[in-house]
């Protein structure tokens, strides 16, 4: 009788599964047609294929007038082989979100076009003199740029009153990230360097007469570049006293986080066919490299990948950061857990290897789009070249189940996720308010893609903004851990530069499920003070200035 219960009661559990309701899943709707946006991303492709071309359309989001609305910024190409922007089709764009939710470019009046300049890449965003408005650093092919917001809704280029446009000519500058690396209260720039390349040393590559983009290696590797804040506006170079210049790289995607706990900034570089870099902060100014050391270098076969768009979340909410980065169609897309010394690779056992082998990811970011509490992964996706039939591709979201595996639910973002291309820069950010994350994406050579996360799951969230003032401003690395009214212990931080040449909302964005009552938020803030906030409610933007003590 006892075991014909058992099987009673184990078939109405089993019946309850059958009947369960699916998911709530929000989707994502592209509502860039509804302004009128004049940017494509141009990288200057006529048939000459030239090595840096597939690398291009770097994007920011950030509020650069402060009317609690966020903006968006879109870098772009430039002729080939002239390095000018020759014409308007060439130029960067500023995207003004108005009242009604519509974009409208304001990229003359705010002196932003990029006239004069080069062939940009990345965009890399940053309150470097603390003044309250978002200032705007671009990694270029030829000389890099700094903008300086003015307050009024334009910049000025300060680049050489800063000291901050100074690099070895012919350097090919990719990336780049804000970040206070000797807790001074100042943000500092490190920038995210490839290789030595200029239109009259580019390496043509044949193949039955038909150009194609020329292996790496063909090019030599540099390091990455460190620019000290002096405070008023001006910067110095300490590449070689930070120890920096002794380990050259491919540099593409830059992660900025506290990954040893600490309390001092760390920098991950995502390097293209090289091993990959961890400096870990050595507190007296100088870094080291520690890639190889803590499992981080290469994949599980000790091999070195087209290592592209990185993103460091703590993924599984043990209080670690954790570090995710994408590689091209056929590579392994690799997710490594941090065991509080060591990086575990994570791949396999999450499922992101098998999910992601048929892809080639660029851009990408822990983001939590169903504000269930787990940090998904989205990738922009597209291989290299024009080669095959599975060349352009639609990008992914790999959605965290719980904390140890993923499922590929790209298939149900709907239909404006999907179009097939060559995506490459993204940025995320809560764009209308609604407590959920949304994306902005640039594809070469066509329109960028404004991605509305239709908040339909259900999900509770919260949103906290933080100032410093002892702490940069910008509070970059602030890590935050919310434990629920529940008990269930989320974290995050303050992170910027995340996935591939792009800048996203600076806010720390938690989904909470369920639950709309949040026990206690903890701050971290990069002075080494701590601040708890008891009993906060869900829902709403919770805006924190740092204590002086």
């Amino acid at each position: 009788m006892r075991g014909a219960l058992c099987l009673m009661g184990a078939g109405t559990f089993l019946l309850s599964l059958l009947s369960a309701p699916p998911p709530r899943r929000p989707h994502f709707v592209n509502v860039a047609a509804k302004s009128k946006i004049p940017y494509k991303t141009n990288n200057s492709f006529t048939g000459r294929k030239y090595f840096p071309q597939p690398m291009c359309g770097g994007a920011a989001i950030f509020d650069f007038d402060n009317d609690g609305r966020l903006d968006i910024f879109l870098a772009n190409g430039a002729k080939l082989p002239d390095l000018k922007k020759t014409d308007s089709s060439f130029f960067n764009c500023l995207l003004r979100q108005k009242s009604d939710g519509t974009f409208e470019d304001v990229t003359a009046r705010a002196g932003l076009t990029g006239k004069g300049l080069d062939y940009n890449f990345g965009a890399a965003v940053g309150d470097y003199d603390n003044d309250g408005f978002e200032d705007l650093f671009l990694a270029s092919m030829g000389p890099n740029a700094l903008f300086h917001n003015n307050g009024d809704g334009t910049f000025t280029d300060v680049t050489s009153a800063s000291g901050i446009g100074g690099k070895p000519a012919n350097t090919l500058s990719v990336a780049a990230a804000w970040f206070d690396y000797d807790n001074d209260g100042l943000l500092d720039l490190i920038v995210s360097d490839y290789t030595i390349w200029s239109p009259a040393t580019d390496v043509r590559c044949l193949m039955n007469d038909q150009d194609y983009y020329c292996n790496p290696h063909r090019y030599p590797s540099v390091p990455p570049r460190l620019y000290r804040n002096l405070g008023n506006g001006r910067f110095t170079d300490v590449t070689v006293k930070s120890q920096l210049a002794r380990y050259p790289g491919k540099g593409m995607g830059v992660s900025i986080a506290d990954f040893n706990g600490d309390g001092w900034m760390d920098v991950f570089i995502a390097n293209d066919t090289e091993p990959n870099s961890l400096f870990i902060n050595r507190r007296d100014g100088t870094f080291e490299e520690k890639g190889l050391e803590l499992g981080v270098a290469y994949d599980q076969n000790a091999r070195a990948g087209s290592s592209m768009g990185c993103d460091a979340k703590d993924f599984d909410n043990d209080g670690k950061v954790d570090i995710f980065f994408n590689n091209l169609m056929g590579q392994i897309w690799q997710l490594l857990r941090n065991r509080g010394g060591l990086f575990q690779y994570y791949s396999s056992i999450s499922k992101v290897q098998k999910l992601s082998m048929t892809y080639s990811g660029w851009s990408a970011g822990f983001i939590d789009y169903n504000n269930d509490g787990w940090k998904d992964i989205y990738s922009a996706n597209g291989d290299v070249d024009m080669v095959s039939a599975k060349s352009p591709q639609h990008d992914t979201m790999f959605e965290n189940t719980d904390g140890k595996t993923f499922v590929d639910v790209s298939g149900e973002m709907g239909e404006d996720f999907l179009p097939k291309g060559y995506q490459r820069g993204s940025a995320f950010g809560d764009l209308n308010g609604d407590g959920a994350l949304d994306i902005v994406v640039t594809s070469l050579n066509q329109a960028p893609r404004i991605l509305m996360n239709t908040a339909d799951s259900g999900n509770h969230w919260l949103m906290v903004a933080l100032t410093g003032r002892k702490s940069a401003r910008d509070a970059i690395g602030a890590g935050v851990k919310l434990t629920t009214a529940s008990g269930r212990e989320l974290y995050n931080h303050v992170a910027i530069s995340v996935g591939f040449m792009s800048s996203s909302d600076k806010r720390v964005h938690f989904g909470l499920g369920e639950e709309t009552k949040i026990a206690s938020v903890e701050i971290r803030w990069p002075s080494g003070i701590v601040q708890t906030l008891k009993n906060i409610e869900a829902d709403r933007v919770l805006s924190v200035e740092e204590p002086l003590k």
